[in-house]
């Protein structure tokens, strides 16, 4: 495995330079666009990795399905289906016009960001401190790793460019789909997106997606099966924004990108996949990233359908 995973990121090196690094966040934008790596972790309880796989970057929309989770954790499928849709929108993530006609939950999906900005007020905590540490310590168990923090620089970055994703929020609550305070909303966000994971946490966290809420080691269940199907089908249908159904042809697996550059990619029973190549597509998702999935999924054979 790990001599083909070699070979796969010989063969998917030269499409690097062909990505652009976020630069609407400027701290993203001091990323090495050369970066190519890859973790895979087998329900035989084997582990390969090639490349970059242990440099870390930020987590960015990689932490939407983990959001989602908390939220079905916290209130169960019917209440979060009554905040959200589970539609592709056909747009692109940080789009503002997803509908002609008045903003409603069902026009939004928990992958794109107006959704998760959503989904944020649906998380249980006295304060959004609360409930951004309770994320963070989900993000930590589901990763198997309990030094995963937030990257302050680029937490700070985000804070001071994300005037889009504020007109986001005073959209959903001029909607009256979200009613807190728009800058607690949006500080509990961009944190989320901020934290700071490597190929390897995201493989063990996709893990357990593809093992429907169990550890690989201890049989142990951190949530409910149905939540991991539930996010499943999701980022099967809108996981790679306007990317998805392309995705879903060349790569046939559930997977969620984010613009920091790294993909999580989810094998149901079979293994889950961590990648960090941070040059993006003109759809904000990881290019050389997608390409060698694409490669792998031929190889070993992992479409779903």
């Amino acid at each position: 495995m790990e001599e083909l995973l070699e070979e796969l990121l010989e063969e998917c090196g030269p499409y690097t330079a062909q990505g652009r690094l976020a630069d609407y966040i400027p701290e993203l934008s001091k990323g090495d666009v050369n970066d190519l790596g890859i973790y895979v972790m087998r329900s035989d309880g084997k582990h390969y990795q090639a490349g970059s796989y242990n440099k870390p970057f930020t987590i960015q929309s990689v932490i939407k399905p983990i959001l989602l989770l908390l939220a079905l954790m916290d209130n169960g499928t019917d209440v979060v289906r009554s905040h959200v849709g589970v539609e592709a929108t056909g747009k692109p993530f940080d789009a503002i016009n997803v509908t002609d006609q008045q903003l409603l939950s069902d026009h939004l999906n928990p992958m794109v960001n107006m959704g998760a900005i959503a989904m944020c007020t649906l998380v249980k905590g006295r304060d959004y401190e609360e409930r951004f540490g309770r994320l963070l310590e989900l993000t930590r168990q589901l990763a198997d790793n309990p030094e995963i923090e937030v990257d302050e620089s680029v937490y700070l970055s985000e804070k001071r460019t994300g005037n889009k994703n504020r007109a986001l929020a005073f959209l959903l609550k001029s909607s009256g789909i979200i009613s807190d305070d728009v800058e607690e909303v949006l500080d509990c966000y961009f944190r989320a997106c901020s934290i700071k994971v490597t190929c390897k946490d995201l493989a063990h966290i996709s893990y357990i997606l593809a093992n429907r809420g169990k550890r690989l080691q201890t049989d142990e269940r951190l949530f409910p099966s149905q939540y991991a199907r539930y996010v499943n089908a999701v980022l099967m249908t809108c996981g790679m924004y306007d990317g998805s159904g392309d995705f879903a042809v060349k790569v046939g697996v559930p997977a969620k990108s984010g613009v920091g550059g790294g993909i999580m990619a989810i094998v149901p029973t079979r293994m889950g996949i961590g990648i960090f190549s941070p040059g993006l597509d003109s759809k904000g998702n990881s290019l050389a990233g997608i390409k060698l999935l694409e490669l792998f999924s031929q190889r070993m054979y992992l479409s779903i359908f």
